[in-house]
């Protein structure tokens, strides 16, 4: 049998590969996803909290060789700097592979918001939508058997 025969044989398309793909992993909690949406938003609206105040204090723009400047200006903010530059770095490959093996819609939004709103906000949004996905694929390998 061919491996196109397989995929006709089995009724296989993208959506069971991913099926069995997830199904491997323990069951999605609807719970979860909740969750995320609100970290998600917390980190929408703490992160600009404080951007407006850098507005308010260092001018009516925001200045990004000025914030660049204070996010390096001692060894903490340094620290907490490069820290969230080589996480973030690595979520987002996390991210950008994760929804393509999960083929999720949407991925635009989490990586433009990642660089408009907020890091703090990407992730635990990318979560949310994850969180929905698997919930979507667990229902339909469920309605399948």
């Amino acid at each position: 049998m061919t491996p196109a025969s397989n995929k006709a044989v089995s009724g296989s398309s993208d959506e069971t590969t991913v099926a069995a793909v997830v199904n491997t992993a323990s069951p999605p909690s609807p719970w979860l996803q909740w969750v995320y949406l609100a970290l998600a938003v917390s980190g929408a609206i703490f992160p600009w909290l404080a951007n407006a105040e850098f507005i308010r204090d260092y001018g009516q723009a925001f200045d990004l060789a000025q914030f660049i400047e204070l996010a390096n200006a001692n060894p903490a903010a340094r620290s907490l700097s490069r820290d969230l530059l080589i996480g973030a770095t690595a979520v987002t490959i996390w991210i950008i592979s994760e929804a393509r093996r999960l083929k999720m819609r949407g991925l635009w939004i989490v990586l433009l918001g990642s660089v408009t709103i907020a890091f703090a906000f990407a992730a635990p949004f990318f979560l949310f939508m994850r969180e929905r996905r698997l919930l979507e694929i667990s229902r339909k390998s469920l309605e399948e058997t």
